[in-house]
């Protein structure tokens, strides 16, 4: 499995803006919008991924909402292969499949059409996001993607909150891959 090394980590590293406080007080966000606009940083996250999933023989690429879909499926389209978005509900206009999950004080829900890979059945899936941290909604698009018949190979991520449990949640479900580990 191809990995990046170290310098180029560092500049996709180095192109993330760290806000503090935000949403609320002590919470450190990580802000991909100055990845987005760095041309170089972002080429190179994407042609990294792009040499990673090659060989991995995809049949889709799986993108949660919203900041998945800006990875996923520029990846995608960089592979040929079709690109599936996961929502939340009332988004998708067709017959959907849905998958709640539970929050810190309730629950929330994902959906993605229930035909989403087109009747390729055992189709392999990678499942893509910016960021992974308490795994919830990661685990909840993963069971999605087996609900309808798909095999999710790997899931992706930009960032991942190590110091949360969205990892081990996820690794009982699928691979887990991620570029920058805090």
């Amino acid at each position: 499995m191809k990995r990046l090394d170290e310098k180029n980590r560092e500049i996709i590293v180095s192109s993330i803006r760290d806000i503090p406080d935000f949403p609320k007080p002590g919470i450190v966000f990580k802000d991909i919008t100055t990845l987005l606009n760095d041309g170089t940083a972002y080429s190179l996250l994407m042609s990294h991924l792009n040499e990673r999933y090659i060989d991995y023989k995809l049949d889709f690429i799986a993108g949660i909402e919203s900041r998945g879909f800006i990875f996923g499926s520029a990846l995608a389209a960089s592979l040929g292969v079709g690109f599936v978005p996961i929502r939340k509900p009332g988004k998708l206009p067709s017959t959907v499949v849905s998958e709640k999950y539970s929050l810190e004080y309730g629950t929330d829900e994902v959906q993605m059409h229930i035909d989403a890979f087109r009747g390729v059945e055992g189709a392999r899936v990678l499942l893509v996001d910016d960021l992974i941290a308490t795994g919830g909604t990661a685990v909840a698009a993963a069971n999605l993607i087996n609900k309808v018949g798909g095999n999710c190979v790997e899931a992706c991520f930009v960032v991942e909150l190590g110091f949360l449990p969205g990892r081990a949640k996820l690794e009982s479900l699928t691979e887990v891959y991620s570029i920058l580990t805090v």
